[in-house]
Protein backbone atom coordinates (compact mmCIF):
# COMPACT_ATOMS: atom_id res chain seq x y z
CA UNK A 1 0.00 0.00 0.00
CA UNK A 2 2.12 2.85 -1.30
CA UNK A 3 -0.11 5.08 -3.45
CA UNK A 4 -3.60 5.97 -2.20
CA UNK A 5 -6.24 7.68 -4.33
CA UNK A 6 -8.97 9.87 -2.85
CA UNK A 7 -12.20 11.07 -4.47
CA UNK A 8 -15.49 12.73 -3.56
CA UNK A 9 -18.70 11.54 -5.16
CA UNK A 10 -22.41 12.35 -5.14
CA UNK A 11 -23.80 15.42 -3.41
CA UNK A 12 -21.29 17.73 -1.75
CA UNK A 13 -21.31 18.19 2.02
CA UNK A 14 -19.58 20.74 4.27
CA UNK A 15 -16.52 19.04 5.74
CA UNK A 16 -15.51 17.09 2.65
CA UNK A 17 -12.44 19.31 2.26
CA UNK A 18 -11.47 18.64 5.87
CA UNK A 19 -11.64 14.89 5.11
CA UNK A 20 -9.53 15.31 1.97
CA UNK A 21 -6.95 17.28 3.95
CA UNK A 22 -6.83 14.57 6.63
CA UNK A 23 -6.37 11.81 4.04
CA UNK A 24 -3.56 13.65 2.25
CA UNK A 25 -1.64 14.61 5.37
CA UNK A 26 -2.07 11.16 6.93
CA UNK A 27 -0.61 9.62 3.77
CA UNK A 28 2.40 11.90 3.99
CA UNK A 29 2.80 11.22 7.72
CA UNK A 30 2.93 7.48 7.01
CA UNK A 31 5.20 8.00 3.96
CA UNK A 32 2.50 7.08 1.46
CA UNK A 33 1.76 8.95 -1.78
CA UNK A 34 -1.67 10.66 -1.95
CA UNK A 35 -3.29 10.99 -5.36
CA UNK A 36 -6.23 13.28 -6.09
CA UNK A 37 -8.98 11.91 -8.33
CA UNK A 38 -11.11 14.74 -9.69
CA UNK A 39 -14.85 14.63 -10.49
CA UNK A 40 -15.61 11.44 -8.61
CA UNK A 41 -16.00 8.20 -10.53
CA UNK A 42 -16.08 10.12 -13.81
CA UNK A 43 -12.52 11.18 -12.99
CA UNK A 44 -11.55 7.54 -12.43
CA UNK A 45 -12.75 6.69 -15.92
CA UNK A 46 -11.09 9.75 -17.49
CA UNK A 47 -7.83 9.26 -15.58
CA UNK A 48 -8.09 12.75 -14.11
CA UNK A 49 -5.43 12.24 -11.41
CA UNK A 50 -2.93 14.51 -9.68
CA UNK A 51 -0.18 13.78 -7.19
CA UNK A 52 -0.57 15.82 -4.00
CA UNK A 53 1.65 17.02 -1.19
CA UNK A 54 1.02 18.58 2.21
CA UNK A 55 0.75 22.08 0.80
CA UNK A 56 -1.85 20.97 -1.77
CA UNK A 57 -4.46 20.94 0.99
CA UNK A 58 -3.39 24.06 2.87
CA UNK A 59 -6.17 26.44 3.88
CA UNK A 60 -9.06 24.23 2.80
CA UNK A 61 -10.31 22.92 6.16
CA UNK A 62 -12.68 25.90 6.50
CA UNK A 63 -14.08 25.71 2.96
CA UNK A 64 -17.40 24.14 2.05
CA UNK A 65 -17.92 22.00 -1.04
CA UNK A 66 -15.05 19.87 -2.33
CA UNK A 67 -11.83 20.92 -4.05
CA UNK A 68 -11.85 17.56 -5.88
CA UNK A 69 -15.25 18.32 -7.44
CA UNK A 70 -17.98 15.71 -7.47
CA UNK A 71 -20.38 13.97 -9.82
CA UNK A 72 -22.87 11.15 -10.14
CA UNK A 73 -21.33 8.92 -12.79
CA UNK A 74 -23.56 6.94 -15.14
CA UNK A 75 -20.57 5.43 -17.02
CA UNK A 76 -19.27 3.96 -13.74
CA UNK A 77 -22.53 2.02 -13.42
CA UNK A 78 -21.48 -0.06 -16.44
CA UNK A 79 -18.92 -2.93 -16.42
CA UNK A 80 -17.05 -1.20 -19.23
CA UNK A 81 -16.75 2.03 -17.26
CA UNK A 82 -15.50 0.26 -14.14
CA UNK A 83 -12.97 -1.73 -16.18
CA UNK A 84 -11.57 1.48 -17.66
CA UNK A 85 -11.39 2.99 -14.17
CA UNK A 86 -9.43 0.00 -12.88
CA UNK A 87 -7.02 0.15 -15.80
CA UNK A 88 -6.35 3.83 -15.08
CA UNK A 89 -5.73 3.11 -11.40
CA UNK A 90 -3.38 0.25 -12.27
CA UNK A 91 -1.45 2.37 -14.76
CA UNK A 92 -1.11 5.09 -12.13
CA UNK A 93 0.20 2.57 -9.59
CA UNK A 94 -2.64 3.30 -7.13
CA UNK A 95 -2.91 0.50 -4.53
CA UNK A 96 -5.96 1.65 -2.57
CA UNK A 97 -8.90 4.02 -2.85
CA UNK A 98 -10.72 6.27 -0.37
CA UNK A 99 -14.21 7.27 -1.51
CA UNK A 100 -15.93 10.14 0.32
CA UNK A 101 -19.70 10.29 -0.18
CA UNK A 102 -23.02 8.63 0.55
CA UNK A 103 -24.97 5.49 -0.31
CA UNK A 104 -24.54 5.85 -4.08
CA UNK A 105 -20.81 6.31 -3.64
CA UNK A 106 -20.57 3.22 -1.43
CA UNK A 107 -22.64 1.12 -3.84
CA UNK A 108 -20.15 1.88 -6.60
CA UNK A 109 -17.17 1.28 -4.30
CA UNK A 110 -18.53 -2.08 -3.11
CA UNK A 111 -19.15 -3.36 -6.66
CA UNK A 112 -15.75 -2.08 -7.78
CA UNK A 113 -14.02 -3.94 -4.95
CA UNK A 114 -15.90 -7.14 -5.73
CA UNK A 115 -14.92 -7.04 -9.39
CA UNK A 116 -11.27 -6.00 -9.12
CA UNK A 117 -10.30 -6.60 -5.46
CA UNK A 118 -8.83 -3.12 -5.14
CA UNK A 119 -8.96 -2.12 -1.45
CA UNK A 120 -11.55 0.61 -0.85
CA UNK A 121 -12.47 2.54 2.29
CA UNK A 122 -15.60 4.72 2.41
CA UNK A 123 -15.95 7.94 4.40
CA UNK A 124 -19.61 8.89 5.03
CA UNK A 125 -20.31 12.45 3.92
CA UNK A 126 -23.91 13.52 3.40
CA UNK A 127 -26.01 16.18 5.09
CA UNK A 128 -28.92 13.72 5.37
CA UNK A 129 -27.18 11.60 8.06
CA UNK A 130 -28.96 8.57 6.61
CA UNK A 131 -26.00 6.14 6.58
CA UNK A 132 -25.81 3.36 9.15
CA UNK A 133 -22.55 2.47 10.86
CA UNK A 134 -21.84 5.93 12.25
CA UNK A 135 -23.59 8.23 14.68
CA UNK A 136 -23.18 11.22 12.37
CA UNK A 137 -22.13 11.79 8.79
CA UNK A 138 -19.92 14.64 7.61
CA UNK A 139 -22.02 17.70 6.76
CA UNK A 140 -25.05 16.92 8.91
CA UNK A 141 -24.16 19.23 11.79
CA UNK A 142 -23.41 22.16 9.49
CA UNK A 143 -26.67 21.69 7.60
CA UNK A 144 -28.62 21.66 10.87
CA UNK A 145 -26.92 24.87 11.99
CA UNK A 146 -27.87 26.52 8.69
CA UNK A 147 -31.51 25.52 9.20
CA UNK A 148 -31.55 26.81 12.77
CA UNK A 149 -30.10 30.16 11.71
CA UNK A 150 -32.84 30.47 9.07
CA UNK A 151 -35.63 29.52 11.49
CA UNK A 152 -34.37 31.99 14.09
CA UNK A 153 -34.56 34.77 11.49
CA UNK A 154 -37.99 33.69 10.26
CA UNK A 155 -39.32 33.67 13.83
CA UNK A 156 -38.78 37.42 14.04
CA UNK A 157 -41.09 38.18 11.13
CA UNK A 158 -43.51 35.35 11.96
CA UNK A 159 -44.19 36.73 15.43
CA UNK A 160 -44.51 40.28 14.11
CA UNK A 161 -47.40 39.29 11.83
CA UNK A 162 -48.92 36.29 13.65
CA UNK A 163 -48.22 34.02 10.71
CA UNK A 164 -48.04 30.28 10.17
CA UNK A 165 -44.72 29.44 8.49
CA UNK A 166 -43.89 26.17 6.73
CA UNK A 167 -40.15 25.66 6.36
CA UNK A 168 -39.00 22.93 3.99
CA UNK A 169 -35.64 21.31 4.68
CA UNK A 170 -33.70 18.63 2.81
CA UNK A 171 -34.45 14.99 3.48
CA UNK A 172 -35.98 13.17 0.52
CA UNK A 173 -35.97 9.83 2.31
CA UNK A 174 -35.06 10.71 5.89
CA UNK A 175 -36.15 13.16 8.56
CA UNK A 176 -32.89 13.54 10.48
CA UNK A 177 -32.40 17.23 9.65
CA UNK A 178 -36.07 18.05 10.22
CA UNK A 179 -36.28 16.32 13.61
CA UNK A 180 -33.02 17.64 14.99
CA UNK A 181 -33.71 21.23 13.98
CA UNK A 182 -37.32 21.08 15.18
CA UNK A 183 -36.12 20.43 18.72
CA UNK A 184 -33.21 22.87 18.57
CA UNK A 185 -35.21 25.74 17.07
CA UNK A 186 -38.31 25.22 19.22
CA UNK A 187 -40.88 24.82 16.45
CA UNK A 188 -44.48 23.72 16.90
CA UNK A 189 -44.58 20.71 14.57
CA UNK A 190 -42.38 18.59 12.32
CA UNK A 191 -43.31 16.40 9.34
CA UNK A 192 -40.95 13.68 8.06
CA UNK A 193 -41.03 10.82 5.50
CA UNK A 194 -40.85 8.16 8.22
CA UNK A 195 -44.12 9.12 9.93
CA UNK A 196 -47.26 10.30 8.21
CA UNK A 197 -49.21 13.24 9.56
CA UNK A 198 -52.44 14.42 7.94
CA UNK A 199 -53.32 18.10 7.69
CA UNK A 200 -56.06 17.54 10.26
CA UNK A 201 -53.55 16.05 12.70
CA UNK A 202 -51.23 18.95 12.00
CA UNK A 203 -53.95 21.50 12.66
CA UNK A 204 -54.77 19.83 15.97
CA UNK A 205 -51.19 20.51 17.04
CA UNK A 206 -51.28 24.06 15.68
CA UNK A 207 -54.64 24.83 17.31
CA UNK A 208 -53.24 23.87 20.68
CA UNK A 209 -50.67 26.62 20.26
CA UNK A 210 -53.38 29.07 19.26
CA UNK A 211 -55.31 28.31 22.43
CA UNK A 212 -52.25 29.23 24.48
CA UNK A 213 -52.07 32.56 22.60
CA UNK A 214 -48.86 31.88 20.68
CA UNK A 215 -47.89 34.82 18.49
CA UNK A 216 -46.64 32.64 15.62
CA UNK A 217 -46.37 29.03 14.52
CA UNK A 218 -43.59 27.29 12.61
CA UNK A 219 -43.76 23.84 11.03
CA UNK A 220 -40.63 22.12 9.69
CA UNK A 221 -41.29 19.84 6.70
CA UNK A 222 -38.76 17.38 5.27
CA UNK A 223 -38.87 17.51 1.46
CA UNK A 224 -39.81 13.82 1.27
CA UNK A 225 -42.82 14.15 3.57
CA UNK A 226 -45.60 11.80 2.37
CA UNK A 227 -48.32 14.41 2.95
CA UNK A 228 -46.70 16.63 0.33
CA UNK A 229 -44.18 19.43 -0.06
CA UNK A 230 -44.26 22.45 2.24
CA UNK A 231 -45.96 24.44 -0.52
CA UNK A 232 -48.63 21.77 -1.03
CA UNK A 233 -49.28 21.40 2.69
CA UNK A 234 -49.53 25.17 3.14
CA UNK A 235 -52.07 25.32 0.31
CA UNK A 236 -54.20 22.56 1.85
CA UNK A 237 -54.11 24.28 5.23
CA UNK A 238 -54.98 27.74 3.87
CA UNK A 239 -57.92 26.35 1.88
CA UNK A 240 -59.35 24.46 4.85
CA UNK A 241 -58.42 26.85 7.65
CA UNK A 242 -58.91 30.34 6.29
CA UNK A 243 -58.03 32.10 9.54
CA UNK A 244 -54.34 31.39 9.07
CA UNK A 245 -51.99 33.59 7.05
CA UNK A 246 -49.62 30.90 5.73
CA UNK A 247 -46.15 31.45 4.31
CA UNK A 248 -43.58 29.01 2.91
CA UNK A 249 -39.79 29.08 2.91
CA UNK A 250 -37.86 26.39 1.02
CA UNK A 251 -34.26 26.39 2.22
CA UNK A 252 -32.97 24.08 -0.52
CA UNK A 253 -29.24 24.02 -1.27
CA UNK A 254 -28.56 26.75 1.27
CA UNK A 255 -28.16 23.83 3.67
CA UNK A 256 -25.40 22.18 1.63
CA UNK A 257 -23.00 25.10 1.33
CA UNK A 258 -20.98 27.36 3.56
CA UNK A 259 -18.29 27.00 6.17
CA UNK A 260 -18.31 23.61 7.94
CA UNK A 261 -18.95 23.64 11.66
CA UNK A 262 -16.36 22.73 14.29
CA UNK A 263 -18.11 19.38 14.76
CA UNK A 264 -17.94 18.53 11.05
CA UNK A 265 -14.30 19.56 10.75
CA UNK A 266 -13.32 17.39 13.70
CA UNK A 267 -15.44 14.45 12.50
CA UNK A 268 -14.00 14.65 8.97
CA UNK A 269 -10.44 14.89 10.27
CA UNK A 270 -10.81 11.81 12.46
CA UNK A 271 -12.43 9.82 9.67
CA UNK A 272 -9.78 10.84 7.13
CA UNK A 273 -6.94 9.64 9.35
CA UNK A 274 -8.83 6.42 10.17
CA UNK A 275 -9.44 5.70 6.47
CA UNK A 276 -5.73 5.79 5.65
CA UNK A 277 -4.88 3.70 8.70
CA UNK A 278 -7.63 1.24 7.74
CA UNK A 279 -6.07 0.65 4.33
CA UNK A 280 -2.68 0.17 5.99
CA UNK A 281 -4.25 -2.42 8.35
CA UNK A 282 -5.53 -4.41 5.39
CA UNK A 283 -9.16 -3.28 5.30
CA UNK A 284 -10.49 -3.93 1.80
CA UNK A 285 -14.15 -2.92 1.54
CA UNK A 286 -15.21 -1.07 4.66
CA UNK A 287 -16.70 2.22 5.77
CA UNK A 288 -15.12 4.14 8.61
CA UNK A 289 -17.56 5.44 11.19
CA UNK A 290 -17.55 6.95 14.64
CA UNK A 291 -19.94 5.47 17.20
CA UNK A 292 -19.93 6.70 20.78
CA UNK A 293 -16.71 8.57 19.95
CA UNK A 294 -14.91 5.39 18.90
CA UNK A 295 -13.66 4.72 15.36
CA UNK A 296 -15.32 1.68 13.79
CA UNK A 297 -15.10 -0.18 10.48
CA UNK A 298 -18.17 -1.81 8.93
CA UNK A 299 -18.23 -3.76 5.63
CA UNK A 300 -19.72 -1.67 2.84
CA UNK A 301 -22.10 -4.52 1.97
CA UNK A 302 -23.56 -4.44 5.47
CA UNK A 303 -23.88 -0.65 5.39
CA UNK A 304 -25.84 -0.79 2.15
CA UNK A 305 -28.25 -3.39 3.56
CA UNK A 306 -28.95 -1.49 6.79
CA UNK A 307 -31.54 1.24 7.33
CA UNK A 308 -30.65 4.01 9.74
CA UNK A 309 -33.78 4.78 11.72
CA UNK A 310 -34.72 8.12 13.20
CA UNK A 311 -35.60 8.26 16.90
CA UNK A 312 -39.38 8.58 16.94
CA UNK A 313 -39.26 9.50 20.62
CA UNK A 314 -38.14 12.95 19.46
CA UNK A 315 -41.73 13.57 18.30
CA UNK A 316 -42.91 13.11 21.88
CA UNK A 317 -40.26 15.49 23.14
CA UNK A 318 -41.23 18.10 20.56
CA UNK A 319 -44.90 17.75 21.53
CA UNK A 320 -44.06 18.36 25.19
CA UNK A 321 -41.90 21.39 24.47
CA UNK A 322 -44.18 23.03 21.89
CA UNK A 323 -47.10 23.88 24.23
Amino acid sequence: MQRIGVLTSGGDAPGMNAAIRAVVRSCIYYKKEPVAIYRGYDGLIAGDFENLDGRSVSNIIQRGGTILKSSRSKPFMTPEGRKKAFENLTNAGIDGLIAIGGNGTFTGASIFNEEFKLPVIGIPATIDNDIAGTDFTIGFDTACNKVIDAIDSIKDTASSHNRLFFIEVMGRHSGFIALRTAIAAGVEAVMVPEQEMSTDELMTVISRGGESKKSSTIVVVAEGCKTGSATEIAKMVSEKYTDYDTKVTVLGHLQRGGTPSCTDRELASRMGVAAVEGLMMGKTSDMVGIIWQHVTFTPLKEILEMDKMINLDVFRINEILSI
